[in-house]
């Protein structure tokens, strides 16, 4: 599973077009595999990863310790419904697999919106495992916000991209 949301990260991370000096939100990042790709490319920026099982927070930080250290990688434990981040924080924010257990997925959607900068890209990536459809998350995006939301789709996964105004 790590191997697959990293390969769907990565191709989800070059559609949102992660840039050297980003400040990027990963939500539900898990054991981190996808926040290691985020770091290479926001390099001279800042990552933050948050998920709601301590296990998958100690997880990523120890895959990530040298990117935690520096201060380019930071991990919180917390819920989407519920981001501790501040208001107009993020250039670009993404979640890979998550999105379908979250409890409400129209609040967190919302909460992403808050915490994203005016013009910041959301991106929401899903593989085949997800058990995801991809009817209706344009419109969710839409609904919270967002705007230009649309599916872009591959063989084997689907994201929905959108822009905050």
């Amino acid at each position: 599973m790590a191997r697959t949301n990293a390969d769907c990260g990565a191709w989800v991370a070059g559609l949102l077009k992660v840039t050297a000096n980003d400040r990027v939100l990963e939500v539900g990042c898990g054991p981190g595999v996808v926040l290691q790709r985020l770091a290479q490319l926001a390099a001279a920026g800042h990552v933050a990863g948050i998920d709601q099982s301590r296990e998958m927070v100690e997880q990523a930080r120890a895959r990530n310790a040298t990117a935690v250290q520096s201060g380019l990688v930071e991990l919180r434990l917390g819920s989407v419904e519920s981001l501790p981040f501040d208001d107009d924080s993020f250039d670009k924010a993404l979640a890979i697999n998550s999105m379908q257990v979250w409890p409400d997925p129209a609040a967190g959607l919302r909460e992403m919106h808050r915490v994203m900068r005016p013009g910041a890209r959301v991106a929401l990536g899903f593989t085949p495992y997800s058990g995801q459809p991809n009817k209706g998350i344009a419109e969710a995006l839409t609904a919270a916000g967002f705007k230009q939301a649309h599916v872009v789709e591959s063989d084997e996964r689907f994201c929905a991209l959108a822009t905050k105004a």
